[in-house]
């Protein structure tokens, strides 16, 4: 039935197409984060994050530190542990590199890496900074709620 492998054909031309959409999106929306004022910073990381990407990175930055609702490390892992896995979490950095300081950060690479089902992406994403002669290597997970992207997880194994 030549019908079906046409819906088929659609159906991957509009996965293709969205996760070209949600690669766009993920690019600019990392360079207006580091681009933006550091006070703006927090609100643009809860705009571009999920609700629970966005506790969940949270708390990692602020493990063992002296700020209210700190945790330790065995309460993260034990509060995240189901949902995340937390050896990649970035324990004590900010969002998205593992330098506290930066001077130009440029998307070198955004690659699609893997979808899952119809609106879940996760991208190969290498941040640069050239002034600091620094390269963040990420895995990138982006979905697709309410009509809009959002950063669901990033993996940091540096």
């Amino acid at each position: 039935n030549t019908n079906t492998s046409v819906v088929e054909n659609k159906d991957v031309t509009d996965i293709k197409g969205e996760a070209e959409a949600a690669k766009n999106w993920l690019k600019s929306s990392i360079l207006s984060y580091f681009k933006a004022d550091i006070s703006d910073q927090q609100k643009i990381m809860q705009n571009i994050t999920t609700k629970d990407y966005y506790e969940y990175k949270t708390d990692a930055t602020n493990v063992d530190m002296d700020v209210d609702g700190s945790l330790s490390l065995k309460d993260f892992q034990q509060k995240w542990g189901n949902k995340y896995n937390t050896k990649y979490a970035g324990i004590n950095t900010g969002f998205l590199i593992s330098a506290q300081d930066w001077i130009n950060i440029e998307v070198r690479k955004c690659e699609l890496d893997a979808i899952s089902g119809d609106e879940a992406f996760v991208f190969d994403v290498e941040l640069a900074d050239d002034g600091a002669k620094a390269i963040f290597k990420r895995k990138i997970g982006v979905v697709k709620k309410d009509n809009k992207f959002l950063i669901a997880d990033v993996i940091e194994k540096d």
